[in-house]
């Protein structure tokens, strides 16, 4: 339920926004002969009772798990709001909330031709198109993200995604700046114990791992195990170490 009232409430204050006159200016009705022109004020408020509609609609359908007439009614608001990107941004999250990653990337795009440094979505778009596995493109959304936000986990991802592209150098470096970053001691990261179930490890515990892959790859197998084993130290537990370790032997 957390999902659904934090994307309503996103809705609220993005048609709050959608709104604003200056957000969609309105046209003038053409008269024809015989017929009633409403009047402006008259034809605000046919407006806002259809996006009021479309918002209680897109919230009984969250609160009644039917995803797809949800997402109807946001593409409706879309539809009355084009140029709106909280709303199109919703629609986004929606998209990958659901898992649905190429839908997601596709509206993320759109998004980022208006503003291509808009945080929330390039960290969309990167972790979307990794789902997807198109490692090239989520390595690209992540090097923009970094490059506004200089945060530690968007340079992670960028390590492990060049070591998958063989871009052992480029890799290599930023494992090296990450090695130096305070910050790092007090991170954590999800991944699989040795008993397959998702667990907390500190940040390190990984980024050594792959220091150790990158210094096998280069063929320094001393180097390897010594990364290995410092990742082990840290945490016992941790397979994929466990692992490099037995296979350099």
């Amino acid at each position: 339920m957390r999902k659904v009232s934090i994307l309503f409430f996103m809705l609220v204050a993005a048609v709050a926004h959608a709104q604003n006159p200056a957000q969609k200016p309105a046209q003038k009705p053409v008269q024809k002969p015989g017929q009633t022109v409403p009047s402006q004020d008259q034809t605000q408020q046919q407006v806002d009772r259809l996006t009021e509609h479309f918002v209680r609609k897109n919230s009984l359908a969250n609160r009644w798990n039917d995803a797809e007439v949800a997402r109807g009614a946001l593409y409706d608001l879309i539809a009355e709001y084009p140029g709106n990107d909280s709303l199109i941004y919703a629609l986004a999250l929606d998209y990958y909330n659901n898992q649905k990653y190429i839908s997601c990337v596709l509206i993320a795009q759109d998004l980022l031709t208006r503003n291509p440094k808009n945080v929330d979505v390039l960290q969309m778009a990167a972790s979307g198109f990794e789902a997807l596995n198109l490692n090239d493109k989520a390595l690209t959304n992540y090097e923009s993200l970094y490059l506004q936000t200089n945060n530690s986990g968007a340079l992670y991802k960028m390590a492990f995604l060049q070591y998958e592209l063989k871009k052992f150098v480029e890799s290599q470096t930023n494992v090296d700046i990450l090695l130096t970053k305070p910050d790092i001691e007090t991170m954590k990261v999800t991944l699989r114990d040795s008993e397959n179930k998702q667990k907390d490890f500190p940040f390190k515990v990984s980024l050594l791992n792959l220091k150790g892959l990158l210094a096998q790859q280069a063929g320094d197998k001393a180097g390897a195990k010594k990364a290995f084993e410092e990742s082990l130290a840290m945490a016992p537990d941790f397979p994929l170490a466990k692992q490099n370790l037995a296979k350099l032997k």
